[in-house]
């Protein structure tokens, strides 16, 4: 009698922990993944080395919004970065302001540094079904200004959720 009861627990303890990991196999295969930040161009949301993660879940259900710090699909490398544009739009910066749809949008995400290294550009005009995103470290960034060009839904694999490494900097991505 107690080898049966040994060998149930045994059993229930298996079917444990083979849920486990099919939930963690699903939920890291479908909805949250690493990602480590490469550079500074993300200065001063995201610092160089900083592991985030994010939800890949999200763009299934829903579009990206303006201020998104989103994962963007290469072919050779992913690249973090901001929505500022949506499809359909027209963005400018003249003068150290961005225009969208020519009135002033006020980027509370970055600093006056990163504003003053912008340099003027646009009018642009985003395509329909792709967005125009940046670094919010201006001077450095490689985004949709130079070499990026305009980002397609698709490409874009998730939004940047919390900062999970190192340790004492575990917090929300605004």
């Amino acid at each position: 009698m107690a080898k049966d009861k040994k060998s149930n627990e045994w059993l229930e303890w298996g079917k444990a922990i083979f849920i486990a990991i099919l939930l963690a196999f699903f939920l890291r295969t479908f909805v949250f993944a690493t990602s480590i930040v490469e550079g500074e161009s993300m200065v001063p949301t995201l610092e160089d080395g900083e592991r985030v993660i994010f939800n890949k879940l999200i763009y299934l259900i829903d579009e990206p919004e303006r201020g998104d710090v989103v994962i963007v699909k290469r072919p050779n490398k992913n690249y973090v970065k901001r929505v500022i544009g949506l499809p359909g739009e027209t963005i400018k910066f003249q003068d150290h302001q961005l225009y969208i749809n020519g009135e002033k949008y006020e980027e509370k995400f970055t600093n006056a540094e990163a504003l003053e290294h912008t340099g003027n550009f646009g009018p642009i005009e985003v395509p329909e079904e792709k967005y125009f995103v940046m670094g919010d470290n201006r001077a450095i960034s490689k985004d949709s200004r130079n070499g990026l060009g305009f980002i397609n839904s698709d490409d874009i694999v998730g939004r940047s959720e919390l900062i999970i490494y190192p340790f004492d900097d575990w917090s929300m991505i605004k």
